[in-house]
């Protein structure tokens, strides 16, 4: 079987052994791709938050041979106006590192505009005014380079909005598609973003509750796709899906330090999810929908090629 982490933040700290701002191992970022690469993790989209992030996400895609997206997130929007040039600057130099890099000699590592979207959970970060500010415009990016969105939507209302300036903006999948990822929605909002066009991206975060099981159980399979959001989401005892969770003999896990600051070379460190549990949380999706684990990873796979790399269909 062969998988894709469809989001890894690995430009966080964590990945280089800083956490809170303080240094607790070396870094052990060549390590953690190799033990994704063991599990079967073949393809993995580093995601861009901001500006800088994102310039971060492509020289660590063309470093590993990954690729990623260019956004900010809407948690990020926030920096915004302290760009010297207001949001026409940020824009334009956030547009010039896809340009450049989907042009004639570049990379062609960014293959997704995003992080972008709304988060009402976290206005203490952005204020719902300057998410929605800026969102038009952040949005427009997978129209003028046609590349699929990578989009994040926390809240019902954040739903509701996103939903209504998609709309405005005559947002098709003829732009390139697109895919709601970290899904915490209720069913119906997963069939309003499904008929829409939209893929659903399921991690941790998206298996905590009761509710959430449920709404998994509904995605249709061809418009599923997982994720880690890697270093974040991980799965603990408290979540509905822990039940689900593979045997620990199963092959699935990775061995790991309790803390940070006892890390060993060669091992993970508990709480840090790395984008070889992708492998755990195909498991437990594939028991929630109870199909036989190769059809889900086949499928999923499937879904990732037709999104994020069209061209390999051809």
């Amino acid at each position: 079987m062969r998988f894709a982490d469809i989001a890894v933040n690995l430009a966080d700290p964590m990945f280089t052994g800083s956490y809170h701002n303080k240094q607790r191992h070396v870094s052990d970022l060549p390590q953690m791709i190799k033990r994704a690469k063991d599990k079967g993790v073949e393809r993995i989209l580093i995601t861009g938050t901001s500006l800088g992030d994102s310039k971060v996400a492509l020289k660590l895609a063309k470093e590993y041979d990954f690729h990623c997206t260019a956004g900010c997130h809407p948690t990020s929007t926030s920096e915004i106006p302290n760009h010297p040039s207001g949001f026409e600057g940020y824009l334009s130099d956030l547009r010039n590192l896809i340009s450049e890099d989907r042009g004639q000699g570049g990379s062609k590592r960014i293959i997704s505009i995003g992080e972008i979207g709304l988060d009402y959970d976290r206005l203490h970060h952005s204020s719902r005014d300057t998410q929605l500010e800026h969102l038009p415009s952040l949005l427009k990016l997978s129209e003028e380079f046609r590349l699929p969105l990578f989009l994040h939507s926390r809240t019902s209302e954040s739903h509701v909005d996103l939903v209504r300036t998609l709309k405005h903006i005559g947002w098709s999948t003829k732009w390139g598609g697109g895919v709601v990822h970290s899904f915490t929605g209720t069913e119906n909002e997963m069939k309003e973003l499904v008929n829409m066009g939209l893929y659903i991206g399921i991690n941790g975060c998206s298996l905590k509750i009761k509710e959430n099981i449920e709404v998994v159980k509904q995605i249709p399979l061809d418009r599923l796709l997982l994720e880690t959001d890697a270093p974040w989401c991980s799965i603990t005892s408290s979540h509905e899906s822990h039940k689900y969770l593979p045997h620990t003999d199963s092959g699935c896990f990775i061995e790991r330090v309790n803390k940070p600051d006892k890390w060993k070379d060669g091992m993970g460190v508990k709480g840090r999810q790395e984008p070889a549990d992708i492998v755990i949380i195909a498991n437990i999706v594939s028991k929630i929908m109870d199909i036989p684990l190769e059809q889900l990873s086949q499928q999923v796979w499937q879904n990732t090629i037709k999104l994020f790399y069209p061209s390999e269909l051809i």
